[in-house]
C-alpha cells in the first residue's frame, strides 16, 4: 500500500489537532487547499461517512485522509456543467468514423460490436455507409463501399444504436448516412428508422431549420444527417470496382504535387443534389441537411455562409488546404450557425487517425474518428471528451463564436500572450501490481517507472517534460514539479504516460490519460490511468497536484 509522501503529511499536520482532522478541518482543506469554494459541511460529513471504518470518534487519522486524498478527487467534473442551451453548432460533437469497422478499412469485419462500444464510451455522432444488399435485392446492407470489408444488416446497426445511444450520456445521437441507395430503398430505409426508433427520433418537418436545436433540448432524441445520392450505383459494380478503388488511392498518394497540395480538387464539392428526387418519406427523416458546393476554395465559405443549419464534409486534407490558403477565418465563421465534419483522407486503410486540432481549432465541430484500435492522436480525442461530465458534448470556446476574438487569438500573425501557467506535482502513482502479472514489466525484479507529461494544443502551447526513472517499485515516488505556460488553454490537453523504463528495448507502457486542461480541478487529485485503447484500468492511478498561475 502507497505510504503519504512528506507534502501531504505536512498538509495533514497543517489542517489537523492532535492527529486527527475533524469534520470542520477537513471542509477547510476542501476550500483551501482543493480551491472547491461550494464545498459544504454535508460534502465533509459525506467523506467522513465514506470512510468511518478508518475515523476515530473526532475524526481521520493520516492514513484515512491519504485514502480520501486517492479514492475521492477525480481530477475533472463528474457532472455536466457547461451551458446546454446554446445551438448544436456551439459545440464539438464525439464523432465516429466509418462506426461499423472492427479494424482496417479495407478488408475487415462490418459489426454492431464498434457501435455498441463507441455509444457507451459517450460518441455521440455515428456513420453508417448504406448500400443495396445484391443477395437480398430488398435489403440494405452496411459496409465500406467499394473494399473487401464484409457487410452488416442496418436494422442490426439501429437497433444496437436505439439499445446503447444514452447509456453514457442523455445528449442527442447523429446517425449519418453516406448514401448509396435507390428512392425504393431509401423509402425502405425510413420505414426501418420510424420503426425503430419511434418517438425517438427527432423530425423538424421542415426542409432546413433556421438554425440548429440545442443539445439540451434534444434530450434523448435520435437525429439523421445525410445528402441524398447523385445516382445510384449498385453494389455488383461497386465491389468489381473495389481493387481499381484502392490501387488508384495508392497512386494518387504517391503521386502528390505541389499544386495538388496546394488547392482543393474541385471534383470534390459537388453541387448539392436536388433532395426532390429523394423518396420523400426518406427526406422528411433528415434533421441535418449535408451539402457538397463545387466551385474554386475562394468563393466556397463565401457562397455556403447564407445556407444556414447545415452540414458540410471535408476530408483532413481538404481542411489542411483551405488552412493554408487562409480561409481559416471564413470556415470560423461559418461554424458558428453551420456544422463541419473532418474525416480521415482515403489513404489511411489501417484505421489511423489525425491531428484533430486543426478542425478544432477552426470550429469544425465533428471532427470525425475511427474509433478502433489505438494511438495518440485517438488518446488526445478521448481527452477531450472526458469533459463537460463526459456527456459527448464540449463548448466551444467563445473566441471561436466571435471573428474578432478569432483573429486576435489564433491568426499565425498575432503576438501570442501566455494567459495562464499550469503547475503540475506528480507525487506519486500505485496499483500496477493488482492490474498487471508480477512478470509483466520485467521477470525477476519490480518495474522502473518514469512519467511523460506533455500539452497538446495550438502549436505555441506545446511542452514535453519527464520524470526521474524510480527503479525497481511497484509504488514508484516522484514529487517533481512541471510548469507549463499556455496561450490558448480553452484547447489545451494535459497528456500523461507512463512507461517502465528499458535502457536495450523499447520501453514498456504502463498506462496513460488525457485531461482537458480547462477542467482540471485544482489540488490534489487521484488521476486513473488507462491502457492503449483508451480503457480505464481498476487500481491504477497517479497522485497528482494542479494549480493555476
Amino acid at each position: 500500500m502507497a505510504k503519504p509522501p512528506q507534502d501531504i503529511k505536512q498538509l495533514f499536520q497543517q489542517y489537523s489537532e492532535n492527529d486527527t482532522m475533524t469534520i470542520d478541518d477537513l471542509l477547510r482543506f476542501m476550500i483551501e487547499v482543493q480551491k472547491e469554494e461550494n464545498a459544504t459541511i454535508h460534502d465533509a460529513q459525506a467523506i467522513f461517512k465514506h470512510f468511518n471504518i478508518f475515523h476515530s470518534r473526532r475524526g481521520l487519522h493520516l492514513d484515512a485522509f491519504f485514502r480520501y486524498l486517492l479514492d475521492l478527487n477525480p481530477p475533472l467534473p463528474v457532472k455536466v456543467h457547461q451551458d446546454m442551451e446554446a445551438p448544436l453548432s456551439h459545440y464539438f460533437l464525439y464523432t465516429g468514423h466509418n462506426s461499423y469497422l472492427t479494424g482496417n478499412q479495407l478488408s475487415s469485419k462490418s459489426s454492431v460490436e464498434p457501435i455498441i462500444k463507441a455509444l457507451r464510451w459517450g460518441v455521440r455522432v455515428i456513420e453508417l455507409d448504406l448500400w443495396p444488399n445484391s443477395k437480398k435485392q430488398k435489403d440494405v446492407k452496411v459496409c465500406h463501399g467499394g473494399t473487401l470489408t464484409s457487410p452488416v444488416d442496418l436494422i442490426k446497426c439501429l437497433h444496437a444504436v436505439k439499445d446503447n445511444a444514452f447509456v453514457a450520456s442523455e445528449y442527442p445521437v447523429v446517425i449519418t448516412f453516406e448514401d448509396h441507395l435507390t428512392p425504393n430503398l431509401q423509402a425502405q430505409v425510413a420505414d426501418m428508422v420510424i420503426k425503430v426508433f419511434g418517438p425517438m427520433l427527432y423530425c423538424p418537418g421542415t426542409d432546413c431549420l433556421e438554425k440548429f436545436p440545442s443539445p439540451e433540448s434534444l434530450k434523448k432524441r435520435v437525429l439523421i444527417s445525410t445528402k441524398p445520392p447523385e445516382k445510384f450505383q449498385n453494389s455488383k459494380s461497386s465491389s468489381k470496382k473495389g481493387t481499381l478503388m484502392i490501387e488508384k488511392s495508392y497512386s494518387n498518394t504517391n503521386s502528390d504535387t505541389t499544386d495538388q497540395r496546394d488547392q482543393l480538387d474541385d471534383g470534390e464539392f459537388i453541387e448539392e443534389v436536388d433532395e426532390e428526387k429523394a423518396a420523400p418519406e426518406y427526406r422528411n427523416l433528415i434533421s441535418i441537411h449535408a451539402l457538397k458546393l463545387k466551385g474554386r476554395l475562394e468563393s466556397i465559405f463565401q457562397d455556403i455562409i447564407q445556407n444556414k443549419a447545415k452540414r458540410l464534409s471535408m476530408s483532413e486534407q481538404q481542411l489542411e488546404n483551405a488552412v493554408t490558403k487562409y480561409h481559416g477565418t471564413d470556415i470560423v465563421r461559418f461554424t458558428q450557425q453551420n456544422l463541419l465534419r473532418v474525416y480521415p483522407k482515403g489513404m489511411r486503410i489501417d484505421s489511423s487517425n489525425y491531428n484533430p486540432f486543426v478542425g478544432w481549432e477552426h470550429g469544425a465541430q465533428m471532427v470525425a474518428f475511427n474509433m478502433q484500435g489505438s494511438g495518440k492522436y485517438l488518446g488526445i480525442m478521448q481527452g477531450m471528451f472526458r469533459g463537460n461530465g463526459r456527456c459527448g458534448y464540449v463548448k466551444k470556446p467563445d473566441f471561436l463564436l466571435n471573428d474578432d476574438q478569432y483573429n486576435d487569438v489564433l491568426v499565425p500573425c498575432k503576438p501570442k500572450q501566455v494567459k495562464t501557467t499550469l503547475k503540475v506535482k506528480i507525487y506519486l502513482g500505485e496499483g500496477w501490481h493488482l492490474d498487471f502479472r508480477r512478470t509483466h514489466f520485467d521477470r525477476f525484479s519490480p518495474p522502473d517507472f518514469f512519467v511523460k507529461v506533455r500539452i497538446a494544443g495550438v502549436q505555441a502551447d506545446k511542452r514535453k517534460m519527464r520524470t526521474r526513472v524510480i527503479m525497481n517499485q511497484w509504488i514508484p515516488e516522484w514529487n517533481e514539479k512541471f510548469e507549463f505556460p499556455l496561450t490558448v488553454p480553452e484547447l489545451a490537453l494535459l497528456r500523461i504516460s507512463v512507461y517502465d523504463f528499458d535502457d536495450i528495448r523499447k520501453h514498456d507502457f504502463a498506462g496513460q490519460t488525457c485531461l482537458p486542461v480547462s477542467e482540471l480541478r485544482r489540488g490534489i487529485r487521484a488521476v486513473p490511468l488507462h491502457n492503449r485503447e483508451g480503457d480505464q484500468y481498476k487500481h491504477t492511478r497517479l497522485l497528482i497536484c494542479f494549480q493555476f498561475d
